[in-house]
């Protein structure tokens, strides 16, 4: 049965496209009220004019100013997606401290900053339900070419669990999402910068035990579970929907 969301409050970044885009629609379609925000202004613009339920907003998640202000303009949030993330392509040896920044600060503190700025709202209405976007390539699983991304992720798992743990008491609910390899604009862009697209996407397609990549509406729909009442009784979980990948 689809649950409804009808009345819920609900942020997403990085909103443009995949996993997020997916998630904003499927959200706006059980009735919340969708904030999408992403770097790409105009891919939230477009994305908002296929719904009534959902407005668009730019934002730099990596501008504290620019977050705290986009929070402090909205009524409190009932969900937060954090879906804002970036990959890096290489091991330890290729990873230095600039990479190494980087992907901490879009992949874990972006994460910390915007809940941080939501939190209080929830409090203070003793519900709200936090959904951070992982990765089975973190504490759950290694992968070749994929050390700070991987560490990075693994950091969201860990946050996620410490809020849940910290919150339990009060309402809220925070929980992770650790999708396997997943279509979208973002993948075929690091797909055709290995210089030899098909060999790329055949060789992602092969380490994925169903033989195919998944769907960013197959996300989209834990999203939806996670945000809703039926998984009330649900927190400090790290879901991987990965498609066998981690068995």
């Amino acid at each position: 049965m689809e649950q409804s969301l009808t009345g819920k409050i609900a942020l997403i970044t990085a909103a443009g496209a995949g996993i997020g885009r997916a998630s904003a629609e499927a959200l706006a379609a059980r009735g919340a009220q969708v904030i999408a925000t992403d770097l790409d202004g105009a891919a939230v613009a477009d994305l908002a004019e296929t719904s009534p339920n959902i407005e668009g907003h730019a934002l730099d998640v990596l501008d504290a100013a620019a977050v705290q202000a986009l929070v402090a303009s909205l009524p409190p949030v009932d969900i937060l997606l954090n879906c804002a993330g970036w990959v890096h392509d290489g091991t330890i040896l290729d990873c230095d401290e600039d990479v190494w920044d980087r992907a901490f600060d879009l992949n874990a503190k972006a994460m910390y900053r915007i809940t941080k700025a939501v939190l209080p709202g929830m409090l203070a209405n003793k519900n709200g339900s936090i959904i951070n976007i992982a990765s089975i390539v973190s504490s759950e699983k290694g992968a070749p070419r994929r050390f700070a991304y991987g560490a990075s992720k693994a950091a969201i798992i860990g946050m996620t669990k410490a809020i849940a743990a910290d919150f339990v008491r009060d309402g809220i609910r925070c929980n992770a999402i650790c999708p396997g390899t997943v279509q979208s604009p973002s993948l075929n862009d690091r797909l055709t910068a290995t210089g030899d697209f098909d060999k790329a996407l055949a060789a992602f397609k092969e380490r994925q035990p169903m033989g195919r990549l998944g769907q960013p509406e197959e996300i989209a729909e834990m999203v939806c579970y996670l945000a809703g009442d039926m998984s009330a009784f649900t927190t400090g979980q790290a879901f991987a929907v990965d498609g066998g990948w981690s068995i």
